[in-house]
């Protein structure tokens, strides 16, 4: 189990400097305004886990998804796992689960990012 952590850790570390440096690039591609970085980064860790997902099921390389899924694509974006668990529910046919998930998920993470800024604003503003 310990191993596992550090394959997290390794590949958490690696997907930050990649998203990182994919941030600056775009930014400095396309200048700042619309969040194009975060899209950019969000489409390109959406795409990559499911080329993944695929590929691991298909070369019986699960034992890599600690390293590769939940460290470098969830240190690269979470949204690409946010993407792999709508879509799961979707292709197994739950419709209204999937539609569900990605409208909680949104609207809930939307709901608690501004009840932290109210409470902190709150205490040091």
């Amino acid at each position: 189990m310990f191993m596992t952590f550090l394959q997290v850790a390794l590949g958490g570390a690696i997907g930050a400097v990649l998203r990182f440096g994919t941030g600056l690039a775009v930014l400095r591609v396309a200048g700042q305004g619309f969040p194009l970085a975060i899209l950019t980064v969000n489409v390109i860790g959406s795409f990559l886990m499911g080329l993944f997902a695929v590929y691991a099921f298909h070369r019986g390389v699960e034992h890599m998804n600690p390293f590769v899924m939940t460290g470098i694509f969830g240190g690269f974006t979470t949204f690409s796992a946010f993407s792999l668990e709508a879509f799961t529910l979707y292709e197994r046919g739950d419709v209204g689960h999937a539609a569900l998930y990605v409208a909680l998920s949104v609207i809930l993470s939307l709901a608690a990012l501004g009840a932290g800024i109210w409470l902190a604003r709150s205490v040091w503003a």
